[in-house]
């Protein structure tokens, strides 16, 4: 049986089977770019997806470093939509709590306790050189709007950014691995739910799947009795996510200077890093939305969001903000990349923020759900940067090419399983991910070009 077309006046008929291939390719099916032609209800539920994805990250970061849980997720919030309003609304990226800076974090504690002070100063110290560091994204994006983005982007070709973000998502493979293990049942179910959602659900199913593979895991860890809601009854329903003992403001009453710029200086560095990763960030999220994020609204916007969003969260005591892959996984997966759906999961961060007993029920999600979950969005990630690679036709044959692709993902994986992912560069702990990132760039900058024979 085949299907009769009109095309340019005249009758073709089609097999069932073409017509299927053409509507899977996104010329003929287009992504949803704008959710408003979904429905509000399932606009909002496309939020709260993308609030599930960045969540497990976002909270774990404070947990590693001793700030609050409730002011991260707030500050992610806010963040995330002081980051829109300066790209005018046109990026579809949520802004979650850096991992960079943790090692930052934790050796300015170590240094404050030699000091005699306790963890929460010695925060408010490190939060002052998390400021710093955010500060210098407005230098960077000045240099970018002085010499425009094409220059720029010399230093960041396919070559680059593709092994980069290849990278991103191998190097939290490991994480999602580790979470997995906890309960492989739940996290099977979370992962198997998530695949038939996306390739055989139907309608408004097939671009939920995060929050149907949630909800099925979490359910399936509830009957194997792997959650325990005794901590719920202890926590309130409303409270402040907030207290100025935990902001920098707190520690200009007695201020030890000589501390706050050895502070500084051990810890600006490593916004040179995030700056890198933010660009292939950005390409990520370019290559998946078909949009050039570089350029429209442009890559100086970009930083100055980022930065503005982690110098705001560092003074009231929340960790740097950088853009998620988790949410980017979710745009791939979902085809479904209008802003306003992140702009949702702001907000829902922000709300959640003032309700501690919400933020402990997600708290208690099984950490196998997350890891079910993360597998794929992980997955996704390292697959756009392999189309970077291939849609630039990257040319591996040649040397040069080669030796930057292999250094980039040698150093950012071994780095991280074989140094557990901290190296001491002249002094400043950097991420195996942040030093792939800084030699992939001098590599490229410094090979001569070669031309294939």
């Amino acid at each position: 049986m085949c299907f009769a077309v009109k095309y340019e006046n005249n009758i073709v008929y089609l097999h069932p089977e073409y017509i299927s291939q053409i509507m899977s390719n996104e010329q003929y099916y287009p992504a949803i770019r704008d959710a408003s032609q979904l429905g509000y209800p399932k606009t909002f539920l496309l939020g709260v997806q993308h609030l599930f994805a960045m969540f497990g990250s976002t909270v774990l970061v404070p947990v590693l470093t001793g700030l609050s849980v409730s002011t991260t997720l707030l500050f992610a919030g806010i963040g995330t939509l002081i980051f829109h309003f300066i790209t005018k609304l046109k990026v579809p990226a949520f802004l979650g709590s850096s991992f960079a800076f943790i090692g930052g974090y934790l050796s300015v504690k170590a240094a404050g306790a030699e000091l005699g002070m306790t963890d929460e100063m010695a925060l408010d110290y490190a939060s002052i050189g998390v400021f710093f560091a955010g500060l210098l994204y407005f230098v960077i994006a000045m240099v970018v709007k002085m010499f425009g983005v094409n220059k720029i982007l010399q230093f960041f070709p396919p070559i680059v950014t593709g092994p980069i973000v290849i990278a991103i998502g191998l190097v939290l493979s490991g994480k999602a691995i580790e979470s997995c293990n906890e309960n492989w049942w739940v996290a099977m179910t979370a992962l198997t739910t998530v695949l038939i959602a996306n390739i055989w659900g139907k309608g408004f199913l097939k671009i939920i799947p995060i929050i149907l593979g949630v909800i099925g895991s979490y359910v399936m860890a509830v009957c194997l009795g792997d959650v325990d809601f005794s901590s719920l009854e202890e926590v309130p329903w409303v409270g402040l996510p907030l207290s100025y003992e935990s902001t920098v403001f707190s520690i200009f009453e007695n201020p030890d200077y000589t501390f706050m710029a050895s502070t500084i200086l051990a810890i600006m560095p490593i916004a040179v890093a995030t700056i890198v990763e933010h660009v292939g960030d950005m390409c990520a999220i370019s290559s998946t939305t078909r949009r050039d994020c570089l350029k429209e609204p442009g890559l100086h916007r970009t930083l100055t969001g980022n930065g503005i969003a982690t110098a705001v969260a560092a003074l009231f005591g929340a960790p740097a903000n950088t853009t998620y892959g988790e949410n980017t996984g979710v745009l791939n997966l979902t085809r479904v990349y209008d802003p306003m759906v992140i702009r949702i999961a702001a907000i829902l961060a922000i709300v959640i923020s003032f309700c501690p007993k919400f933020t402990e029920l997600i708290h208690l999600m099984p950490v196998a759900t997350v890891g079910g979950v993360s597998l794929i969005l992980y997955g996704m990630i390292s697959s756009v940067g392999v189309r970077n690679l291939v849609e630039a036709k990257a040319d591996l044959s040649l040397s040069r090419n080669f030796i930057v692709v292999a250094s980039i993902l040698v150093l950012a994986i071994g780095i991280k399983y074989g140094l557990n992912d901290q190296v001491d560069v002249f002094g400043i702990k950097l991420s195996g991910l942040a030093v792939a990132a800084i030699v992939g760039v001098f590599l490229n900058a410094i090979f001569p070009k070669e031309k294939k024979e």
